[in-house]
């Protein structure tokens, strides 16, 4: 495994409560398919173990841990249940983001109630115009994960000054801001209630804007206050990783689950043979195992990389970053290339509704359609800059 970071001794009481948390979290699985969204035991009981507080500055009574530390939360949490460890990952990791915003947005949201979570939907699909004091805001903002369980959301898109785009940012909304449009029907991380956030002419005040210019310049206004090295992190590494993360989860979970099932299957077609007993599936486990470690090895480690530059006061290179985005859409890649293997080869058994073979299957391919998780970008980019050629991609 990748050299394991120093943890506290607040954030190590995290990780094991989260332990304690996964049977039951396993147990909700497919009542989260049913409810399609995370049920409200779940989220206060991750609440209650800490976990929404790993990447909360300390001036609001978080740990801002690093960053391995939180991922290895949300593996975890994934292996579980993948839906669960999807939202997790995304609403936890909004509290990283919202330490980036000026002081008088983080007061906005946490100045009362620091549990106080955060729902996103980065892409394009709305506009700001620049008006006296901020931004009139417009659009329908979809896939927006854990809506439900949230009370502001980020919602990301250009702003227009007459009629000319000058700048892409994030807005912060309030919920009394926009409406959930209930469109989640899917086939895979059914449970995730990925809606649609609508929003109609909403004035947003300039300090609740964050450029994305101004991100990758390490210039956020709240690294004046949230000194901590993990909002240092590049956005380009943070976002995709967050992505990636729960699908390798999900691809240690479908193992545990492979295994098991393995190891009381009989396999009629072969005169009651021992599923155990048979070589090859002995060879597929080894593979899928290996490629399942392989995927989380290079993600932590790249993460691990980067953070340590940063502790050491040092900038990281565009190479290392560039790695970190090829490293992390082949963690994916490797990811669900071993749950396909350990799918298939599990048997008719792995059909039914009940298994949970079947649900992360199909969690996985659902999140392998995100663009964070799009191989091809991610290695031409790789391959740019090798090149020395314009390195195209922006989500590095």
């Amino acid at each position: 495994m990748p050299a394991q970071p120093q943890r506290s001794e607040a954030a190590e009481q995290v990780l094991e409560k989260i332990n304690a948390l996964l049977p039951e979290i396993e147990q909700r699985a497919q009542q989260t398919e049913d409810l399609r969204r995370i049920p409200d035991e779940t989220v206060s009981s991750l609440e209650g173990a800490g976990f929404f507080k790993l990447m909360q500055p300390e001036q609001w009574g978080g740990y801002q841990v690093d960053p391995v530390t939180f991922y290895e939360a949300v593996r975890r949490i994934a292996s579980a249940c993948g839906s669960t460890g999807w939202v997790s990952g995304i609403i936890g990791i909004h509290n990283w983001h919202l330490a980036l915003f000026d002081q008088q947005a983080q007061e906005d949201v946490w100045g009362k109630d620091t549990n106080v979570r955060i729902s996103s939907s980065y892409a394009p699909m709305g506009v700001g115009e620049v008006v006296e004091g901020g931004y009139k805001v417009n659009g329908n903002w979809a896939f927006s994960s854990g809506c439900e369980t949230a009370d502001w959301t980020f919602v990301g898109g250009p702003v227009l000054k007459r009629g000319k785009p000058v700048d892409f940012v994030t807005y912060l909304l309030p919920r009394e801001d926009y409406t959930i449009k209930d469109v989640w029907h899917v086939v895979g991380l059914k449970g995730t209630g990925s809606n649609t956030l609508e929003v109609k002419d909403v004035f947003v005040p300039q300090h609740r804007v964050l450029s994305m210019r101004t991100m990758g310049a390490y210039q956020s206004p709240g690294l004046e206050q949230n000194t901590a090295p993990v909002y240092k992190m590049p956005w380009g590494t943070i976002h995709p990783s967050t992505i990636a993360t729960p699908i390798v989860g999900m691809a240690y979970g479908a193992y545990q689950a492979h295994v098991e099932h393995q190891g009381k299957r009989v396999r009629a077609a072969y005169a009651g043979e021992k599923s155990k007993d048979d070589p090859f599936a002995k060879v597929r486990i080894a593979g899928a195992a290996s490629d399942i470690d392989a995927a989380w090895r290079q993600l932590a480690g790249n993460l691990q990389a980067e953070y340590d530059l940063i502790l050491a006061g040092e900038e990281i290179p565009m190479e290392l970053r560039l790695a970190a985005r090829r490293d992390q859409v082949r963690a994916t890649g490797r990811a669900i290339a071993s749950i396909d293997s350990l799918f298939e080869n599990s048997g008719a058994g792995a059909l039914n509704n009940d298994s949970p073979i079947q649900r992360f299957w199909r969690d996985a391919h659902a999140g392998r359609v995100h663009a964070a998780n799009d191989p091809e970008r991610a290695y031409v980019a790789f391959g740019n800059g090798e090149f020395g050629i314009p390195i195209g991609d922006t989500m590095v």
